[in-house]
C-alpha cells in the first residue's frame, strides 16, 4: 500500500481553518449587520454555538475513523455511496461559486489601491482571473507549497483585524463614551433568523481541516485541535471586530460603506490606514481562495482513494495533486467571473452565489445525520441538525429550493459513474 505524504501539522491545520473562514466576508459584514444592532451581535453567539456543536461532531468522527481521507468520505461510508457523492458534488460546486466571488472581491480591494485605474466589473473579473490562475499554479506544485502559502497568508490577514481590535480596546479605555454616541438598535427576536443566515455565511469553512485529514499528521489529534482552535480564534475575532465597529460607528454611515472596516480604521487612524486595510483585505481574500482551490482537488482525490469515485476523475500528478478537478474547478470559476462581467453568465453566477450557504448547509446536516447513524455525539447531532434547519430557513425558500435542485441534478451522475472502485479501508496510509 502506498504511503501518503502528510505535510500538515497542527498549526497548518489551524491556519487552514482560519485562512478559509476569514475571507473577504468579515471586511464587509459589519456594514450588513449594522441595521440589526444587538440582534446582529447575538447572532454571533447563536451561530458560534451551532458551529461549535458541528465542529465537535467532525472532531469525534475524525477520531473514530482517523484512517479516512476526509470528513466527506466518512459521511459517504456511513450514509452510503449515493448520499456521499451527492453531498460532495453540492459542496464542490459551492467551492466554485465561492472562488469566483472572493476572487472578484480581492481584485476590487487591490484596485482600490490604484484609483487612477478603471474599477468596473470587467477589471475586477480580469484581476480575479489572475488571482485564481496564480493560486492554481501554486496548488498544482503540491500541497506542501499550498499549505506554506496558507500559513503566511493567514498571518498577514490577521494584521488589520488585530488593528481593529486594538482600536476597540483603546476606545474602551481612553474614550468609553464613544460607544454610547451611536447606540445599537435593540434586540429583535423576529430579526434573529435572517441575522443568523448572514453571520453563518462568514463561518463557512470551519470544517477545512477535516476536509484534508489525509494530509495531516496524526489526524486524530491534529484535525481535532486545528478545527476547534481555529474556530474558537475566528469566533472571538469576529465578535470583537464586528460588534466593536458597530458600537463605535453611526449605523447609517456604516451600512452605507462598501468597506466598513476601512471606514472604521480611517475614522480613527486616517486615510493611509484605510488603504492599508484594503491591501490586507485583498491578502485575506487571496488566502481564502488558496484554501478553496486546494479543496477543489483534495476532495475528489480523497474520494478516489477511498473508492467512492473512479480513478479517472481525479488522477494524481507527480506532486500527488489531483490536477484534473483542480484545473476544472478553477476554469469554471474564471468562466463565471468573466461571464458575469460581460453579462453572459450573470444568472448562473447569481444561482451559485445563492447556493453557497444553502448547499453548504446540506453538507453540515449530512455530518449530523452521519453522527446519529454512527452513534457519535448523538445529542449534539440533534442540536446541530436543528441548527442547520434553522439556518436553511433563514436563507429563504428560493435558496433552499435551489439547494434541493442541485442535489437532484447530482443524483443521475451517481448512476453514470457506477459503484465503488475498491473496498473500504484501502486508502493509502500515512
Amino acid at each position: 500500500m502506498a504511503k501518503l505524504e502528510r505535510p500538515f501539522g497542527v498549526w497548518t491545520a489551524t491556519a487552514m481553518v482560519v485562512g478559509t473562514m476569514i475571507g473577504a466576508g468579515i471586511f464587509v459584514l459589519p456594514g450588513q449587520l449594522a441595521p440589526l444592532g444587538w440582534t446582529g451581535a447575538v447572532s454571533w453567539i447563536v451561530g458560534g454555538m451551532g458551529v461549535l456543536a458541528i465542529a465537535r461532531i467532525i472532531a469525534d468522527l475524525t477520531i473514530q475513523r482517523c484512517q479516512e481521507p476526509s470528513i466527506l468520505t466518512i459521511c459517504g461510508d456511513i450514509l452510503g455511496l449515493l448520499p456521499g457523492r451527492v453531498i460532495a458534488w453540492s459542496y464542490w460546486v459551492s467551492l466554485i461559486g465561492s472562488a469566483a466571488v472572493v476572487a472578484m472581491a480581492g481584485a476590487a480591494y487591490l484596485l482600490h489601491l490604484f484609483p487612477s485605474l478603471p474599477h468596473g466589473p470587467l477589471e475586477q473579473a480580469i484581476g480575479g482571473t489572475a488571482i485564481v490562475a496564480a493560486l492554481t499554479t501554486i496548488n498544482i506544485r503540491g500541497v506542501r507549497s499550498a499549505g506554506n502559502f496558507q500559513v503566511t497568508a493567514t498571518l498577514l490577514k490577521l494584521v488589520p483585524l488585530v488593528v481593529v481590535i486594538a482600536i476597540v480596546a483603546w476606545l474602551a479605555v481612553s474614550a468609553p463614551a464613544t460607544y454610547s454616541q451611536a447606540p445599537l438598535a435593540p434586540f429583535s427576536a423576529a430579526s434573529l433568523t435572517p441575522a443568523l443566515a448572514i453571520t453563518f455565511f462568514a463561518l463557512l469553512g470551519f470544517e477545512s481541516a477535516g476536509l484534508v485529514a489525509e494530509r495531516v499528521r496524526d489526524p486524530a489529534r491534529n484535525v481535532v485541535r486545528g478545527t476547534l482552535l481555529g474556530l474558537a480564534l475566528v469566533l472571538v475575532i469576529y465578535m470583537i471586530v464586528s460588534t466593536g465597529i458597530m458600537m463605535a460607528s453611526p449605523a447609517d454611515e456604516l451600512s452605507a460603506s462598501s468597506a466598513p472596516i476601512a471606514y472604521f480604521v480611517t475614522r480613527f487612524l486616517g486615510p493611509w490606514a484605510g488603504n492599508a486595510v484594503a491591501l490586507f483585505a485583498a491578502i485575506s481574500a487571496i488566502g481564502c481562495i488558496n484554501g478553496i482551490i486546494l479543496f477543489m482537488g483534495e476532495l475528489p482525490l480523497g474520494m478516489v482513494r477511498d473508492g467512492q469515485l473512479p480513478d479517472y476523475m481525479a488522477p494524481a500528478n507527480r506532486h500527488d495533486v489531483a490536477a484534473r478537478p483542480l484545473l476544472l474547478g478553477s476554469l469554471l470559476a474564471i468562466i463565471l467571473m468573466l461571464g458575469s462581467a460581460t453579462g453572459i453568465g450573470e444568472r448562473v453566477l447569481d444561482f451559485l452565489l445563492r447556493l453557497t450557504t444553502a448547499s453548504a448547509i446540506w453538507f453540515y446536516a449530512a455530518i449530523c445525520i452521519a453522527a446519529l447513524v454512527a452513534h457519535v455525539q448523538r445529542t449534539l447531532a440533534v442540536v446541530g441538525l436543528g441548527f442547520c434547519c434553522w439556518v436553511l430557513y433563514g436563507t429563504g425558500l428560493e435558496a433552499g429550493g435551489l439547494g434541493i435542485l442541485l442535489i437532484l441534478v447530482a443524483a443521475p451522475l451517481h448512476f453514470l459513474i457506477g459503484g465503488r472502485t475498491r473496498a473500504r479501508g484501502t486508502a493509502p496510509a500515512g
